[in-house]
């Protein structure tokens, strides 16, 4: 008795194989432009009423921080580290849920550890 193959089965493994590699090199292409873009952006964080303003950029950098007269009080310098640190950790939260969101449109949603 002969077993009897139907045609499609056999190329057809190794063509779907070819079309993932090919979608997935150009959802890496993709993320590497994304990357690119997010690291040559700016992002900004306001707090105490614009007392404080950071930004920094898409790379996690301070690029300039802004501190009004009325915001530095000798007696009360913990209220202004505050406010700095409230505002670099509101700008880098910007930076990562820009990345997420953006992201997730490449990726339909699904998680590539390691990536960000």
């Amino acid at each position: 008795m002969k077993a009897r193959i139907p045609k499609n089965v056999g190329g057809g493994a190794a063509a779907n194989m070819n079309q993932m590699i090919k979608q997935a090199q150009k959802m890496q292409d993709q993320i590497t432009v994304l990357q690119e873009d997010i690291e040559g952006r700016d992002f900004s964080a306001t707090v105490g009423g614009g007392a404080v303003e950071v930004v920094l950029t898409g790379k996690k950098t301070i690029k300039s921080l802004n501190i009004k007269p009325e915001a530095v009080d000798p007696e009360d310098v913990e209220m202004l580290q505050d406010l700095i640190i409230s505002a670099v950790n509101e700008a880098v939260n910007n930076i990562e849920a820009t990345t997420e969101a953006e992201m997730s449109k490449i990726t339909g949603g699904v998680s590539l550890p390691g990536l960000f």
